[in-house]
């Protein structure tokens, strides 16, 4: 069932009110994929009353009220992306489009949506209404003290601007429920796992970091909060961290413990009804539903640790697998859809190829606090799920109604050639049959100075022509017209001009191709590479480092991929042998 989002579906409900109501910053998408939607069914499940408001009005109370106040919190959320992020390119040029909003149509989501909520609900409700939650990837990335692309700065808390009451970060699951709970029982919440609050006083045997005021004028001490901040981001080992601002302190309680797999499997077994409500596809189609609506995510987490991406920090970094029974039955609840054609589009999660993998050390005592898993080289305690993910494929092929498995998540190529005994294994059987065409993976560079900053040292350019050759070989004995898709990305802290010419080169020399579409690093909150591109830094070595921070400068660095380069590409279409390719392997390139 769809949550009510008007007062004639609460009536037909039989709900006289509602307990919780969560306002999101994207439509309402009923899917195991939106995290208001999870959020909203976990409640539902534990026996409470929810509704959603998608993309409210912000300068009425037209869509605020439509379904009351709620008896015990409003939950607030900017969506499934962050609303700089979805609203403004790496320029700061204002997107015409979002996948999230019906008719695609970049016209319902606020900047800041978090914020501008929060102040809607507070400017129309009567006072003394109920508490505030901020969730959600913006939230939860904002949660300290942090650097804003967008305005240049160290912002505080956004806890503080938001004028809310509490902050759950992370997936929050288990977070909400005891949050519920307590505020239905009419307790203190101030202990409950993986929340923030606001306070007056420290908490005795809090690690208290660097005030906002210190951190946002000097560096040394901005990074000192950064450090402590990650390095208290496991449930095993996690203390509870305090930042004044101001008089008042934030105060972040240690994340929420990990689900288990009979909770997570119970999570994805909800009935979900993989659409938009209708109340929003009458305003037109959500794109996002192309890609999300009969997709299956097999795990959370992911111990990579890319400098640039935030889902260590925001689903932490041990790898959380589902049960294969538990995918199956999705999978069979699929077919049953009225628009399902027989394809699932994906089936994989942050990285494709973590599925089933991990160490004993990780669930016992959380990750290493100074060690990598898979940087600079693969840890040789680390197990690698191969041989499960095979298991689970073969499987999901073999469910009445499915006619194609699609792996479009992006792999760690470094980890199928680290699994002597299962990666080619596992490659080939991808090649064979789970490839549409293309197949995504993620070097992002070439040049070992650039990916020691992105940390990924050990994803260097041998390993990616090994992993390349391999995959072609396969594509070829099997007949097969298929390429490989590389996302890259330019103006990364610690590149210059003279590395994305080489990056240029090896991708013309090597990989056989100039991608099109390439990425221009955009500074996002709470991730290591922001906070180079912040204090020009090395945090790990303390050392100088080069950072592209003009407009035009990081223009010119992506134009050296994606500019017009047509005298080589038909040079590459006509000998395209030369590059170990075939000329079908070009057609599909921009898709």
């Amino acid at each position: 069932m769809f949550l009510p989002t008007t007062k004639k579906e609460m009536e037909a409900l039989g709900w006289e009110g509602l307990d919780i109501i969560l306002v999101t910053g994207d439509s309402y998408i009923d899917s195991p994929f939106v995290g208001v939607a999870v959020i909203g069914k976990v409640l539902l499940d534990s026996g409470y009353r929810v509704g959603v408001i998608g993309q409210p009005e912000i300068s009425s109370d037209v869509d605020i009220l439509r379904l009351g106040e709620p008896r015990l919190f409003w939950g607030v959320t900017g969506g499934c992306i962050d609303s700089m992020v979805a609203n403004r390119t790496a320029t700061g040029r204002r997107r015409k489009s979002d996948d999230y909003t019906p008719g695609a149509v970049n016209n319902r989501r606020p900047d800041r949506a978090v914020i501008a909520y929060a102040n809607l609900i507070r400017r129309y409700c009567k006072k003394g209404s109920r508490p505030i939650v901020l969730g959600g990837i913006e939230a939860s990335l904002r949660r300290i003290a942090h650097y804003d692309f967008w305005t240049d700065r160290i912002r505080r808390s956004i806890l503080f601007d938001a004028k809310a009451d509490y902050l759950l970060y992370g997936m929050a699951e288990r977070s909400v429920v005891e949050l519920a709970e307590r505020l239905k029982e009419g307790k203190d919440p101030g202990s409950v796992r993986g929340l923030c609050y606001i306070s007056k006083d420290l908490p005795d045997g809090c690690l208290e970091l660097s005030a906002f005021e210190e951190s946002s004028k000097d560096k040394d001490a901005f990074t000192r909060v950064f450090q402590a901040f990650y390095d208290n981001n496991d449930p095993a080992t996690a203390r509870q961290l305090a930042q004044k601002h101001d008089t008042r302190y934030l105060i972040q309680n240690p994340p929420a413990f990990y689900l288990s797999q009979k909770e997570l499997d119970r999570v994805y077994g909800l009935g979900y009804e993989r659409d938009a409500h209708p109340y929003h596809l009458k305003d037109g189609e959500v794109k996002a539903l192309e890609t999300i609506r009969f997709s299956i995510s097999t795990h959370r987490g992911c111990y990579g640790e890319c400098g640039f991406c935030a889902i260590a920090v925001h689903e932490g970094r041990r790898v959380r697998s589902r049960s294969k029974e538990s995918i199956l039955a999705e999978a069979g609840e699929m077919t049953r859809h009225p628009l399902f054609k027989g394809r699932i589009h994906d089936a994989g999660g942050p990285s494709a190829n973590m599925y089933g993998s991990g160490c004993e050390r990780m669930e016992k005592k959380g990750c290493c606090p100074k060690k990598s898993c898979i940087s600079p080289k693969v840890c040789p305690l680390l197990k690698l799920g191969h041989a499960e993910l095979l298991s689970l494929l073969k499987a999901l092929r073999a469910v009445k109604g499915v006619k194609k498995v699609v792996v479009a998540s992006g792999l760690r190529h470094d980890l199928v050639l680290a699994d002597k005994k299962d990666g080619e294994r596992y490659l080939k059987e991808l090649v064979l049959h789970h490839v549409s065409g293309q197949m995504k993976i993620a070097p992002e560079h070439s040049e070992a100075n650039v990916l020691e900053k992105m940390g990924k040292p050990g994803c260097d350019r041998d390993a990616l022509i090994k992993f390349k050759e391999l995959f072609y070989r396969f594509t070829q004995e099997a007949g097969l017209k298929q390429f490989l898709s590389y996302y890259l990305m330019a103006a990364h802290p610690g590149c210059d001009i003279s590395d994305m010419k080489r990056l240029k080169s090896f991708a013309l020399k090597e990989l056989g191709t100039l991608p099109e579409q390439v990425q221009v690093f955009t500074p996002t909150p709470s991730t290591y590479s922001t906070l180079i591109y912040w204090t020009e830094h090395d945090p790990k070595t303390g050392k100088p480092c080069f950072v592209e921070k003009s407009e035009r400068g990081r223009e010119e660095q992506k134009s050296i991929l994606a500019g017009p380069n047509i005298r080589n590409e038909k040079k590459r279409e006509q000998d395209p042998k030369r590059h170990g390719l075939k000329k079908t392997h070009f057609r599909g390139r921009g898709r």
